[in-house]
């Protein structure tokens, strides 16, 4: 038979051995990033005042794309944290890349290619009565 009293391998561990909760950035480091983050949202509106033709969607990305990597590399510590995070945090960064580059050349293979009917396709038998000079019904 079986004893309610079940012997228990746990034990803690010793002080000081367990890893640390998380790493502490001084105040100055996230400063100057808040900084670059208002300076880069200044720049952001300001070139979205200067008309760039079809290079606007790329400078607005490229400058979003600083403002997210400093929002994670500092306020969420990717920078000081495992090589794999790192690793993971890359690559979605460029399957992101991939679908929004894939995007765009769908968009733009098929914009000339849509089909914009006239108003006399819609309307064939207004279009004989108004040169006819007869009244539809």
């Amino acid at each position: 038979m079986m004893s309610h009293e079940t012997e228990s391998n746990y034990s803690p561990p010793p002080p000081g051995s367990q890893p640390s909760v998380g790493h502490e950035v001084p105040w100055t480091t996230l400063a100057a990033t808040a900084v670059a983050l208002l300076i880069l949202t200044w720049i952001t509106v300001a070139v979205a005042q200067v008309h760039l033709g079809e290079f606007n969607l790329w400078v607005a990305l490229i400058i979003a794309t600083i403002k997210a990597s400093l929002v994670c590399l500092y306020f969420m510590h990717l920078r000081y944290d495992r090589p794999f995070n790192r690793i993971a945090w890359v690559a979605g960064f460029a399957f992101v890349a991939l679908f929004i580059g894939l995007t765009l050349t769908d968009v733009v293979s098929y914009q000339d290619t849509v089909y914009r009917p006239t108003d006399t396709e819609y309307a064939p038998a207004r279009e004989r009565a108004i040169s006819s000079n007869v009244q539809p019904e």
